[in-house]
């Protein structure tokens, strides 16, 4: 007799409870799920029939059980043919529910449940198309082991390990076929590993994932690309394409190349492959312990606003989300000849956390060579970047689903940059120079130039962002001399506001030796620059964020500024001559003002500043530190003792120091209330650099760093103030 499972209609009884009859009922599916030892696999998992798997991914039976609590049963899976029961024949498995319908509604929930049923027992499964046929054809002759009975290597895995050899030794060809035979001749004779450095590349590259080289003008003006590759002459700057040969026989050599790694291919092969193809829908599919509690950007508003306004993209999981970050190198090392170096790489953010950071899934798409950096001229290195992009997001590419055997059109869309803050105005055409340098006041900029310091500051910019009635606004000494704050902070414009205005902003010449034309207002009433490459995706503007700042960029100069300032270091401190003229031209602080004696200038004594004897002091317990392994630097070796300061710390240390060792080390050292603002400092970059960010505890960060700022205003000279502080309580276009 069929049982009666009305029960799984009634997960919560009236006080919003789950109800015990659910829970025995989910007892009982449990027990026939792992009765049956043919349904769970090698490690205990079985299908999970909640509303959001489906039954189709798999989880242990601790997890199913929650998922079921949290969610319910799927629609319809009343017979639980996938785990272990048989199937109903005397009635449709769906009448036990179907009884408590009423009967003048039974054609459309017919309908509906049936619908449901197929989708949960009866995916179709399909041959991959013929580009992944292709591949898993030759992956399957090349992985074949590298000699008859060799079971340790395969075919494919000694030639990558051998040309991963010649790579990171810097081998010659002549060496790497030397090798070769040598190695060939120690093998049996079934041995199959290529005979040469050709053969070995060859069968490589036949895999895929190659990369293109595209010819580019060495001034950064144009691509040899497209309607262009046919040229032979640079069409702004009249420079050649290629060198001048010595030789009538030599092959054409370009003055400079673009190598371009397409992304297409290597997105398609986070599907072909098991392993990683089941985690690319993560994103959609996670069961969250805590929602409020972002540990991912699918958490994040601007994922979810995305979601809403592309509801069409969103609506396939398996579409990839996607972010790009640059930054230069110079690959001949800090003392060598002076060299800009741009890789450009691309991420998916449909991976976990655990995932989609790891260098794996971080895909080198470009790499821009120098010497020079192509500054604004970066756009024209992004045309086939942003191409291959336009079209996964207007047509897509036929892709293969190995963990779902289905074959389905892939998007994608970029949905932000993250860089530091030069490269970002490289990114957005937004010039991060100059008094209008910050991109979210915009024209509506309170900074002004030091007269003795000769640089722009944002000193007293923070008191506008303070609730009205806030007591720091009425302060006319501790700030600017008896200035009350009465203004509201900048308006933060939508995507559609910004793109109207770049619209208005002319066409420019790229290239280092184009014409230098400033757009009309530039430095006045805006800052930009030229109109984003990025404005091409029809999305862009609909993006709630679309570039970030590298928080530890932003880090490293604050704390090289609050430590530099501290310690007093010669040279480097913010609290020089220059500054204290300017201190007294600004603020009403007598006692830090500068005192004139026998005609010489002499820096009374700061608060915040320490002596000799403190800096030897605070350097000695620096240098007994020990960190875990992989947690810091030997930061003893950046110690000096004899002159009390601290040189050579790279960015993660000052990470480090930021975020954990400055409480620490001036509790001891400075009065309490100066302190007590540089503890406050270091914990909101503590808050906005934690694995999980609560929204609640973000709301409360956001207020208390702009009143964090105003106290440091109270307590450093104007010229401490430069764009990076005055970036704790403002946001990027």
């Amino acid at each position: 007799m069929r049982p009666n499972r009305t029960w799984m209609l009634q997960r919560k009884d009236q006080s919003g409870m789950i109800s015990g009859e659910f829970r025995d009922g989910v007892d009982d599916f449990i027990q026939i799920a792992t009765r049956d030892p043919t349904i769970p696999d090698v490690t205990g998992r079985i299908p999970c029939p909640c509303t959001r798997c489906r039954n189709r991914y798999w989880e242990t039976s601790f997890n199913v059980e929650k998922h079921l609590y949290h969610h319910g049963f799927v629609d319809g899976y009343v017979n639980w043919t996938l785990h272990g029961e048989k199937k109903w024949e005397d009635k449709s498995s769906t009448s036990v529910i179907q009884d408590s319908i009423d009967e003048s509604k039974r054609p459309y929930v017919d309908m509906i449940i049936d619908a449901s049923l197929g989708r949960i027992n009866s995916e179709v499964e399909e041959d991959p198309n013929p580009s992944a046929a292709k591949f898993y054809n030759l992956l399957r002759d090349v992985d074949e082991p590298l000699w008859d009975g060799c079971k340790k290597h395969s075919k494919l895995s000694a030639t990558t390990q051998l040309l991963n050899l010649k790579s990171e030794f810097n081998m010659s060809v002549n060496c790497y076929d030397r090798m070769i035979s040598i190695i060939k001749s120690m093998l049996p004779e079934s041995e199959r590993l290529p005979e040469n450095l050709y053969r070995s590349k060859k069968m490589v590259s036949e895999l895929g994932l190659g990369y293109e080289k595209i010819d580019a003008c060495p001034n950064h003006c144009m691509l040899y690309y497209k309607e262009n590759s046919d040229k032979k002459v640079c069409s702004i700057c009249k420079e050649p394409r290629f060198k001048i040969k010595t030789s009538t026989n030599k092959k054409d050599v370009p003055c400079s190349i673009l190598r371009y790694f397409p992304l297409v291919p290597r997105l398609q092969r986070l599907y072909m492959s098991k392993n990683t193809s089941k985690y690319m829908r993560w994103h959609a599919d996670a069961v969250r312990q805590d929602e409020s509690v972002m540990t991912h950007p699918s958490n994040a508003e601007a994922w979810k606003q995305f979601n809403r306004t592309h509801p069409t993209f969103s609506q396939d999981s398996r579409n990839v989300r996607l972010g790009l970050c640059t930054d230069d190198f110079n690959p001949f090392s800090n003392t060598g000849t002076p060299y800009s170096c741009w890789p450009v790489f691309v991420t998916s953010y449909n991976l976990p956390p655990s995932m989609c950071m790891k260098k794996e899934y971080i895909f080198l798409t470009l790499v821009i060579l120098g010497p020079k950096s192509p500054g604004k001229s970066l756009d024209v290195y992004l045309r086939p970047l942003v191409d291959e992009l336009k079209m996964l997001w207007d047509i897509g590419v036929n892709t293969f689903d190995t963990w779902k055997k289905q074959n389905f059109i892939m998007k994608a869309a970029l949905l932000w940059t993250i860089s530091d803050f030069p490269a970002y105005a490289m990114l957005s055409g937004w010039s991060t120079h100059g008094r209008l340098a910050c991109p979210y006041c915009m024209e509506n900029s309170k900074s002004f130039g030091l007269k003795y310091g000769r640089k722009p500051c944002w000193f007293d910019c923070h008191r506008q962002h303070l609730p009205i009635d806030h007591p720091f606004r009425h302060d006319r000494y501790s700030f600017k001399k008896s200035v009350v704050e009465n203004s509201l902070p900048p308006e933060h414009l939508s995507g559609i506001d910004i793109l109207n205005k770049v619209n208005q902003l002319q066409e420019i010449n790229f290239g280092l030796k184009s014409t230098k034309i400033k757009q009309p207002g530039f430095g006045r009433t805006h800052n930009w620059v030229k109109k984003s490459i990025f404005w091409e995706f029809p999305y862009w503007s609909t993006n709630l964020i679309r570039h970030n700042l590298d928080v530890m960029h932003v880090e490293k100069n604050v704390f090289d500024n609050v430590f530099n300032t501290v310690m007093d270091i010669k040279d480097k401190t913010k609290d020089n001559a220059n500054a204290r003229q300017d201190l007294k031209l600004i603020c009403k602080r007598p006692k830090l003002e500068l005192i004139v004696e026998n005609e010489k200038c002499k820096k009374p004594k700061a608060t915040y500043a320490l002596n000799l004897d403190q800096r030897k002091k605070v350097c000695e317990w620096i240098k007994q530190l020990k960190f875990p392994d992989g947690y810091s630097s030997n930061l003893s070796r950046c110690i000096n003792l004899d002159e009390g300061k601290i040189y050579g710390m790279k960015s993660h240390d000052c990470h480090v120091f930021m975020q954990r060792l400055i409480p620490l080390a001036f509790r001891d050292m400075l009065p309490r209330p100066i302190w007590k603002v540089l503890t406050e400092l270091s914990l909101f970059f503590k808050e906005i650099c934690a694995i999980g960010i609560r929204v609640s505890v973000m709301d409360n960060v956001i207020f208390s760093i702009i009143e964090t700022i105003c106290k440091l205003e109270k307590i450093f000279p104007p010229a401490f103030f430069d764009s990076m502080e005055h970036f704790g309580n403002t946001s990027p276009i």
